[in-house]
């Protein structure tokens, strides 16, 4: 995994994303995030799209590699035990509070939508409702500003070493 931090996102970023996600993309902004293979495997989007719709996922995952490999571990039911450890464990809800804190700033930073004020993602701060969401931010922001994204992304397999996700890339890193 490489490259945290916003870049413009090009037409061929774009073009990549919406083959990724099998739709077209909706209020991308920026890359937030490039896997090994070079493709955007996290986008950053618009807190409000431009029909006014609140859209509170800033950090979207569209990499459908790294998108299955977290759906398997959803379905291990590891959300229940993050969920339960959040209880027991009272260190790791500080820190999943204070990720949500920081998901909540990095999007008022971009533009303030009341309809969504004070609504994170994934269930931060109280739940685990999405691991997808908690791997996107962990991968746009950096390890350490989210916990449980950080365990997320610890357990994936090198989602990129069995070729790219598009044939844009297939010939390697750009």
């Amino acid at each position: 995994m490489s490259t945290n931090g916003s870049n413009e996102i090009s037409s061929d970023d774009l073009t990549m994303v919406t083959q990724q996600l099998g739709r077209p993309v909706r209020g991308t902004r920026n890359v937030a995030h490039r896997c090994e293979c070079g493709a955007p495997d996290v986008v950053e989007t618009s807190p409000a799209l431009e029909d006014g719709e609140p859209f509170p996922t800033l950090f979207y995952l569209t990499c459908p590699k790294a998108a299955s490999a977290i759906g398997t571990l959803e379905a291990s039911g590891l959300m229940k035990r993050m969920q339960e450890r959040l209880t027991t464990e009272p260190d790791l809800g500080v820190a999943y509070r204070a990720a949500h804190e920081d998901y909540l700033q990095r999007r008022e930073q971009i533009q303030s939508v009341d309809h969504i004020a004070g609504i994170s993602a994934g269930g931060m701060p109280d739940r685990v409702k999405c691991l997808h969401v908690l791997a996107a931010h962990s991968l746009a922001a950096g390890p350490g500003v989210n916990p449980l994204g950080d365990e997320v992304l610890a357990l994936l397999p090198k989602w990129w070493l069995s070729g790219p996700c598009s044939q844009k890339f297939a010939g390697g890193a750009s």
